[in-house]
């Protein structure tokens, strides 16, 4: 089996309640997930995985391929998302009978996306034979020219001094927030590696205005508006 796309959503959510199956451009948000994985055509299974029942049926209805039920221990505040992938990875395999080569996880508060944009951090993570590849945006503000951190003291200083004079934030070092939208990885450094950084990490670009995390009330207006402004 080559690639598994995995899609994780809990069913607890403090500052949007219920989004992840919340209608938001006629479809549960979860569903638009499911639909970029499918429109990628990568993927030779789709999973979701939950502690929620509704999300489930929602990823069933969607098109998922199977459904993972998430240990209540995996859905807290306080859980980590790396041991949840992992084991949604393991339920799938089991069920399967074996062991995918690459798995892309998507985040389900991410529907501006689109499959265009799976299917090109797919294809950087195989070109390149990375550990893992990661999606973000280019950053507003940037560590060695606007970006300040306050000091014990009460003053600010720049967050990380540039190696020279840098007039204008054009001239700094690039930077990117990440989106959390796309993670890909080799499956060998997901289940075996410490965490998200490698040496050979490498960063999948998106525009903004495919880079929206709903995470608050805000987020899902946004992002509402602007799927309506592309048809959904």
């Amino acid at each position: 089996m080559a690639r598994l796309a995995t899609i994780l959503a809990r069913g607890g959510s403090k500052g949007v309640p219920g989004k992840n199956v919340r209608m938001i451009a006629g479809a549960p948000l979860i569903a638009h997930s499911v639909r970029h994985a499918v429109e990628a055509g990568l993927f030779d299974a789709i999973a979701v995985s939950s502690d929620a029942d509704d999300i489930l049926e929602a990823g069933r209805a969607a098109g998922a391929t199977h459904l993972v039920e998430r240990p209540a221990q995996m859905a807290t505040d306080e859980a980590g998302k790396l041991p949840a992938i992992r084991h949604c990875v393991a339920e799938v395999e089991a069920l399967v009978g074996a062991t995918f080569a690459t798995i892309t996880d998507l985040q389900p508060t991410s529907p501006t996306r689109l499959a265009d944009d799976i299917r090109g951090a797919v294809d950087m993570q195989a070109r390149l034979g990375v550990s893992n590849v990661i999606s973000g945006s280019e950053a507003k503000s940037s560590p060695y020219f606007n970006l300040v951190e306050e000091r014990a003291d009460g003053s600010v200083g720049l967050s990380k001094a540039p190696a020279g004079d840098v007039v204008r934030r054009q001239d700094a070092p690039r930077c990117f927030d990440l989106n959390g939208s796309i993670y890909v990885w080799r499956r060998d450094a997901l289940m075996e590696g410490e965490g998200l950084w490698f040496a050979d990490t490498h960063l999948y670009e998106m525009p903004p205005e495919r880079s929206v995390d709903i995470d608050t009330e805000l987020d899902f207006r946004f992002a509402d508006f602007l799927m309506s402004q592309a048809g959904g």
